[in-house]
């Protein structure tokens, strides 16, 4: 089982490409979801209005398997796949690039628009810096208040970070728990008195 991956650490911005009179400016942004790859869009589109296209490619999930590459009126190819293969190039996912296009009035041709979009992503990639990101995992745990000193000392062992932590008399911590020590560290729960663990989507 796999439980990292690889991304990219910060955003990149404003890395400028010039062909023939026409600017590519390329822009890589780290997303976990739609909701993130859609507010990536929206920016590029609002700060660039006038660009002749917006080209991107995204790859989300822990192997990429949600993706999509996206030509933005440039010829069928051209644009959105030779980005996308440099995402796989750089083995990276929850990864989308972005490359503005200002037309400069001389015309590619689809093999020159290919070799343009992919030097503008590859350019853009190399200036990231790629961290591999571990899988967490959310659990909620219940025990007797009297018990945290047990519980703080477990969490700490298997690297646990604590969102939440309710201390009534019935104490409860919701924790982020990397999902290889999943197993782990609820057969040792589940050994104590008291205590009840259950893991959140």
């Amino acid at each position: 089982m796999m439980f990292e991956y690889k991304t990219i650490e910060k955003p990149i911005e404003n890395i400028l490409l010039k062909e023939k009179g026409s600017k590519f400016i390329g822009f890589a942004y780290p997303v976990s979801n739609e909701e993130e790859l859609k507010n990536a869009l929206e920016k590029i589109r609002t700060e660039h209005p006038k660009a002749t296209h917006h080209c991107y490619a995204f790859r989300i999930g822990l192997n990429g398997e949600n993706y999509r590459a996206n030509d933005d009126g440039e010829p069928s190819g051209s644009a959105g796949l030779p980005i996308y293969n440099q995402l796989l190039a750089h083995d990276i996912t929850n990864v989308i690039v972005i490359v503005v296009r200002y037309y400069g009035g001389t015309k590619l041709g689809v093999s020159g628009l290919v070799k343009a979009y992919k030097e503008s992503a590859k350019m853009t990639l190399e200036v990231a810096h790629i961290i591999a990101r571990e899988l967490e995992v959310e659990m909620e745990i219940q025990f007797n208040f009297n018990q945290q000193n047990t519980i703080f000392t477990l969490l700490s062992k298997f690297d646990a970070k604590i969102v939440t932590f309710d201390s009534q008399e019935r104490a409860v911590i919701v924790a982020k728990v990397k999902t290889k020590h999943k197993d782990d560290i609820l057969e040792s729960l589940t050994q104590l008195q008291f205590v009840e663990c259950k893991f959140l989507d």
